[in-house]
């Protein structure tokens, strides 16, 4: 399978949870972006995460996925509503989500139970920044460990949101505007990982 493919990070790495924000009203846009919960990743982008999973399950913890690949066009609308890079990547940049390198998580704990963090998911504030430290000792402590294992597994930590991770080699993959029930078609006809 070539490293531009898109793969379900389901199929990949079963353990790892999903909750798709865009597939539902539950974003900072409270609008439906997605017409599947599914969580698409290029292959080796999906193959590294799996082994953060992994590294976790030591520490009897996982990852929770927020979103992975984001078609352009969504992109487009986020920035039309928001308009500030250090939230919203600029559309003539596009994201490293539109090139399936980028993931959104947490940390869970081995009851699926989110490990306390900074900010809720998508809080544009300064107490989302990494370098926030107004915050009690265990969150700082939990968002330094997600860093850690996703800095360890191959993963670039975002400044301004602590739950954003590009992959280190997101340069390599194209921008795609590919729909999410496209992928998920095409996953059912042909992906066998």
């Amino acid at each position: 399978m070539s490293d531009l493919a898109f793969v379900d990070i389901e199929r990949v790495c079963p353990a790892i949870k999903l909750d798709i924000i865009y597939a539902t009203k539950n974003n900072f846009t409270k609008q439906v972006h997605y017409p599947v919960a599914k969580c698409y990743l290029r292959r080796k982008v999906a193959d590294k995460l799996a082994k953060v999973q992994k590294e976790l399950e030591k520490l009897r913890l996982g990852l929770k996925i927020f979103d992975g690949y984001r078609p352009y066009s969504v992109s487009q609308k986020f920035w039309d509503l928001i308009k500030d890079p250090k939230y919203v990547a600029d559309p003539k940049d596009g994201s490293r989500h539109n090139r399936g390198a980028a993931v959104d998580v947490t940390l869970i704990d081995i009851d699926g139970v989110e490990l306390e963090m900074p900010t809720p998911i998508d809080e544009m504030t300064k107490r989302a920044h990494r370098d926030y430290d107004d915050l009690p000792a265990r969150v700082i402590a939990n968002r330094e460990l997600l860093e850690n294992m996703m800095v360890n597994g191959g993963f670039l930590p975002f400044p301004s949101e602590w739950w954003h991770f590009d992959d280190s080699e997101w340069q390599k993959y194209p921008i795609e505007n590919v729909d999410l029930l496209e992928l998920t078609r095409l996953d059912s006809k042909h992906a066998r990982y």
